[in-house]
Order: C-alpha cells, then sequence, then structure tokens
C-alpha cells in the first residue's frame, strides 16, 4: 500500500509539472506575436511629387529657335491670367506695327525674360490669343523682344528675346522688366504672333501714361496694355486677335 501511495504521489508531480512548462511558454509568446502584429510602423510622409514642367512644341515657330538653356530668375508678381473678353461686340484684329532694326530669329524658347542680375521694375504681362469670333488659339506662336530698363537691346546675344506657345486655352505668360526709354520712341516690347498654319502679325505693345505716346509717331491706343500695379511690380494683360484664321 506505501509504495502504491509513493507511486501515485510521484505520477501527480510530473502530470503537474508537464502542465506547468506547456501553459508558461505558450501564452507569453502568443501575446508578444499580437502586439507586434499590432504595431507594425506604417509610413505617414506622402511620396514626393515631381513638379509639372509645361513642355511646348516647336513645329510652329517661325524658325528653329536655338536650344538655350537660362535659369531665369522669375518676377513675383502674382500670376493672374484675364478672363476671354465679351465677344457680343465683335472683335477688333490687333493691329500690325514696323519690326524695327532689333529682331533677331532663332530666339530661346522660355516665358520668362528675366536673368540673374537683370535690374528694372517686375513686369508680367499675360492674356489669350483669339480669333476675331473669340475662339482660343492653341499652339499660337508668340515671339517677344525688348530694350532692357535702360533702354539698350542685345544685339550681339539673346538677352530680353524669348519665344513661347499659347496653351490649350490660347493663353500666354511672359515674365520680364519693364522696358527702359531710348531716343526717339516711348516705352514698347515688340512681338510676332502667328496661329498654327495662320499669317504672321508682327506689332508692339504700349504703355499707358507714358509722355513719349504723343510724340512717337506709330503709337497706337489699341496696342495699350491694362496694367495694374501690385507689391511686387507691375501686372500687365492683353489679347491678341488674329485676323485670317
Amino acid at each position: 500500500m506505501t509504495q502504491s501511495i509513493k507511486f501515485s504521489f510521484w505520477i501527480s508531480l510530473l502530470v503537474l509539472a508537464l502542465a506547468s512548462c506547456g501553459t508558461g511558454t505558450s501564452l507569453p509568446e502568443a501575446s508578444a506575436t499580437h502586439l507586434q502584429a499590432l504595431t507594425v510602423p506604417t509610413s505617414t510622409q506622402p511620396s514626393p511629387i515631381a513638379p509639372v514642367i509645361p513642355t511646348y512644341s516647336s513645329e510652329n515657330a517661325l524658325t528653329q529657335a536655338i536650344p538655350i538653356q537660362v535659369a531665369p530668375t522669375a518676377p513675383t508678381a502674382v500670376e493672374t491670367i484675364p478672363q476671354i473678353p465679351d465677344c457680343s461686340a465683335g472683335m477688333q484684329s490687333t493691329p500690325a506695327m514696323t519690326e524695327g532694326p532689333y529682331y533677331k530669329p532663332d530666339t530661346p524658347k522660355r516665358t520668362s525674360l528675366v536673368e540673374p542680375g537683370m535690374g528694372g521694375t517686375p513686369l508680367v504681362i499675360t492674356g489669350y490669343v483669339l480669333t476675331p469670333d473669340c475662339q482660343p488659339v492653341p499652339g499660337a506662336f508668340l515671339d517677344f523682344w525688348q530694350a532692357d530698363d535702360r533702354g539698350v537691346y542685345d544685339n550681339a546675344g539673346y538677352r530680353m528675346r524669348g519665344h513661347q506657345f499659347t496653351d490649350e486655352n490660347g493663353r500666354y505668360y511672359l515674365e520680364t522688366v519693364l522696358p527702359g526709354l531710348y531716343p526717339g520712341r516711348t516705352r514698347h516690347i515688340h512681338v510676332k504672333v502667328q496661329a498654327p498654319g495662320g499669317p504672321v502679325l508682327t506689332s508692339q505693345l504700349f504703355f499707358r501714361g507714358e509722355v513719349g505716346n504723343q510724340s512717337d509717331n506709330i503709337f497706337d491706343p489699341a496696342l495699350l496694355v491694362a496694367i495694374q500695379e501690385t507689391p511686387q511690380g507691375q501686372l500687365g494683360t492683353f489679347n491678341f486677335i488674329l485676323a485670317g484664321y
């Protein structure tokens, strides 16, 4: 009887030991695994987005542009694209003007004529190229050239010269500086405009309130840029109306 009791006693101890080993390790491991699954770090930072850089086709250019790379220092004037005007009263075609002696072909393609170290009052001119019935002209070619703020043209290089194309809505955007004065002329900017497959319009843009407007024998008030003064510079708007397109 005594041996039977001892044997039963040892069997009970062995069962308790095995039970203790089986439950003492599995529960903490399961809990740790569960916590780890809940705390897996996930990135909350958005992926960087590459800037959208507009590109323009050169197939409508008057000449093949030289691929000059320019890093412009843009004026800080606020970009404002005007609304397409009301055409109920009819649209008069933009008057043509003389080209003058300072035109150069093969200008760089750019929407900003401003370069590092350039002086002058910042000027942004925006607008549309339109048909006489007020339809926008996408892909229209515009070639601008002007004197710098001292009234000097760069005839050796392409300073203050550049061409661009209107976007799908017929809009253009030019960053420049207010051109300076030189003897015999009022303040002005030269431009050539051409709709795809259409004739070339050569003209000039003028500025309201200039004393030289009265004495300039080719000044035309139909070519006045509407100017708005801002703390950052001047903001102008002008819409080109192309006949024969």
